[in-house]
């Protein structure tokens, strides 16, 4: 994991979402008349587009899950944001990848104007070159999209350039652009559906993560990293 560029996703990954995406959930069906008193039935919400959840898991065409992504964060972009939380050990993680002198970014399907209110208010947004997500409309919310935008705009090389995330959508995404992918097994992604997408590594803990990171600086500017 020799690469200057560092992608990260956001939930799953830097921090653990669950209170306030389960909540916010909760509040958009029963907003639509769908009852879900047990919150532990709708982390599977947390990491895929959610327009495309609503329908996968209640069977919404496609105008009423824009009901339901619309209530969603009529809850969200007020309170749910907040109920989050680092999971320990990100702040010293980020640290030592700038020390590095690595790039960092963030890459998630969540909109980019909440990605970056959270990183304001949980204070690592300084760490971040540029925090990428999605348009409200659901433009670039495919992590595939997303990525490859990021790679355009910043104009990074994929052969040097690391994804890191906890479901499999980071890892399709990483793959379709050419990167190479690591799995976060503390997130919300079983270790099965990770291994069914072949990751370039993977690691069950944030220390586990700041170790590998930690053994393999980045090559210096143009030098071999094949």
């Amino acid at each position: 994991m020799h690469h200057r560029n560092v992608l990260f996703d956001l939930d799953g990954t830097l921090t653990d979402p669950r209170e306030g995406i389960t909540r916010s959930i909760q509040y958009a069906l029963g907003k639509l008349g769908i009852d879900e008193p047990d919150l532990r039935r709708l982390e599977h919400f947390i990491g895929p587009p959610l327009l495309q959840a609503f329908m996968q898991h209640y069977g919404m065409d496609e105008a009423r899950a824009w009901q339901a992504v619309n209530h969603y964060r009529e809850r969200f972009g007020v309170a749910g944001l907040y109920e989050n939380q680092l999971f320990e050990g990100v702040i010293e993680l980020l640290d030592m990848l700038v020390a590095q002198g690595r790039h960092l970014y963030i890459a998630t399907a969540k909109p980019w104007a909440y990605a970056h209110e959270i990183a304001r208010h949980f204070g690592f947004a300084r760490h971040f070159k540029v925090i990428y997500g999605s348009e409200l409309d659901g433009t670039r919310s495919d992590k595939a999209e997303l990525i490859a935008h990021l790679l355009h705009t910043e104009g990074l090389t994929p052969a040097d350039t690391l994804m890191i995330g906890d479901r499999k959508h980071d890892l399709l995404g990483a793959q379709a652009n050419g990167l190479d992918c690591v799995a976060v097994g503390y997130g919300f992604g079983s270790a099965e559906e990770l291994s069914q997408h072949s990751p370039t590594g993977y690691c069950a803990t944030l220390a586990a993560l700041y170790q590998a990171l930690l053994n393999t600086p980045p090559a210096k500017p143009g030098a071999s990293i094949g």
